[in-house]
C-alpha cells in the first residue's frame, strides 16, 4: 500500500492535507498564547494546556494517518456496529459515578489523567451511518414515511440523548449537520419547511425549559444589560476583537487573557486570535476553513461511491457548521452555545475527533481520483 501511494493518483489530495497542517500549528501556537497566564496561575506551568494539547494532538495526528490507509468501505461496514457504541457511550455518561460533571453539563466519561466526550463521537458516528443509509434507501428520502422520517426519528434520538447531558451546542451541530446530509440526498423542500416550524416550536421550547438559556439570549440581546454576569463573556470577546484592528497587537500581546476573558483557550479562542493577529489573521484563519470547504467538497463531487459522497460532504458539513457557530458567537451574531472552534480550541476528544474524521476525508480523496 506504502509504494503504491508513491504514484501521484494514489496519493491524498496535498492541498487539503496542507490545510489541516495548518489549521493545526495555528491551533497550537494560539492554544499556548491564549492559555498560558490561566496555566501560570492555576498550575504553576505556564505550558500545561499547550503540553496536553500536544499530546492530544499527536495521538490525533496517529490517528488521522491511520484513517487516511483505512479504506473507507469498512467504515460502511461497520456503520450499524460504530452507531450502537456510540449510543451506548451516550446512555453511559447519563450515569451518575459514570459521567462527570463539567461547567453544569454531564458531558464527559473519566479514562484515567483523561476524559472522552461521548457526544464527539457520536457526531462522526452518526455521519457515517447516516451516509451508509442514504446510499442504501436513498430512492426512499422523497417519502415522507419510509426515508425522511426514519433519518429525523434516529438524528432526534440522539439529539434528545445529547440533551439530556444537556449540551445544547453539539446537538445543535449534529442536527445541522445530518439535516445537512439529508437535503443534498434529495429530500423533499415541503418536508423542510414542515421540519423548520416544528424544530423552531422545540428550539423555543427547549430555551424556555431552562432559565440559563434564556439568559443568554437576553445577555446576547443587550450584553451590557447584565456585564459582570450573563453578559460577561461576550463583552470581554468584543473588547478583545476592537483593539485588534487590522493588523492585531502582535502574537502574544493580547491583554483579555489576563482573567478578563474566562478559559480563552477553548470556545472563545478565536477573540484572542483577533486580539493579536488582527482583521487579517482572522480573515486567514477563515480563509482556511473555506480551502477546506472548498476541498471536501471537490473530494465528494469526484466520487463515485454515493456512500463515500454523502461521507465526504457530512465530514466537511460538521466541520464548517461547528466553525461557523462558534465565530458567530465570539464576534456576536448569536448567543452563547458553548461548543469548541474545530483545530483551534483546547480539548483532547474535540481536537482528536476532528483529526480522526479529517483522516477519513483525506483517504475518501486518494479513492475519489482513481
Amino acid at each position: 500500500m506504502l509504494r503504491n501511494l508513491t504514484k501521484a493518483e494514489n496519493r491524498p489530495d496535498m492541498l487539503l492535507f496542507t490545510v489541516i497542517i495548518a489549521l493545526l500549528i495555528i491551533g497550537i501556537i494560539m492554544v499556548y498564547s491564549a492559555s498560558h497566564v490561566w496555566s501560570l496561575y492555576k498550575f504553576d506551568d505556564e505550558f500545561y494546556y499547550v503540553k496536553r494539547q500536544l499530546l492530544f494532538a499527536g495521538a490525533g495526528i496517529i490517528a488521522m494517518i491511520f484513517f487516511m490507509f483505512v479504506p473507507y468501505t469498512t467504515w460502511k461496514k461497520y456503520s450499524n456496529f460504530i452507531l450502537i457504541g456510540c449510543f451506548i457511550l451516550l446512555l453511559l455518561v447519563l450515569i451518575p459515578g459514570i459521567g462527570m460533571v463539567r461547567g453544569g453539563a454531564r458531558s464527559w466519561i473519566g479514562v484515567g489523567a483523561f476524559s472522552i466526550q461521548p457526544s464527539e463521537f457520536m457526531k462522526l458516528g452518526l455521519i457515517i451511518f447516516l451516509a451508509a443509509l442514504l446510499s442504501e434507501k436513498q430512492k426512499y428520502i422523497t417519502s415522507l414515511t419510509k426515508g425522511f422520517l426514519p433519518c429525523l426519528l434516529l438524528i432526534f434520538t440522539a439529539f434528545g440523548l445529547i440533551m439530556l447531558q444537556p449540551d445544547l451546542g453539539t446537538g445543535l451541530v449534529l442536527v445541522l449537520t445530518c439535516v445537512t446530509m439529508i437535503f443534498i440526498a434529495g429530500a423533499r423542500i415541503s418536508h423542510f419547511v414542515s421540519l423548520g416550524i416544528i424544530g423552531l416550536i422545540g428550539f423555543a421550547l427547549l430555551i424556555i425549559s431552562a432559565p440559563y438559556r434564556i439568559n443568554r439570549i437576553t445577555a446576547f440581546l443587550n450584553p451590557w444589560e447584565d456585564p459582570l454576569g450573563d453578559g460577561f463573556q461576550i463583552i470581554q470577546s468584543l473588547y478583545a476583537i476592537g483593539p485588534g484592528g487590522l493588523m492585531g497587537l502582535g502574537l502574544g500581546n493580547s491583554l483579555q487573557k489576563y482573567f478578563y476573558l474566562p478559559e480563552p483557550q477553548t470556545d472563545f479562542i478565536f477573540a484572542i486570535l483577533a486580539e493579536e493577529l488582527g482583521f487579517i489573521g482572522g480573515l486567514g484563519l477563515i480563509t482556511l476553513l473555506f480551502l477546506l470547504l472548498w476541498r471536501g467538497i471537490k473530494v465528494a463531487l469526484e466520487s463515485a461511491d454515493p456512500f463515500a459522497r454523502y461521507l465526504a460532504l457530512g465530514i466537511v458539513s460538521m466541520l464548517i457548521i461547528q466553525a461557523m457557530i462558534n465565530i458567530s458567537v465570539v464576534i456576536g451574531l448569536i448567543p452563547v452555545t458553548g461548543i469548541t472552534l474545530p483545530f483551534l480550541s483546547y480539548g483532547g476528544s474535540s481536537l482528536t475527533l476532528t483529526l480522526c474524521s479529517v483522516g477519513i476525508l483525506l483517504n475518501l480523496s486518494i479513492h475519489s481520483r482513481i
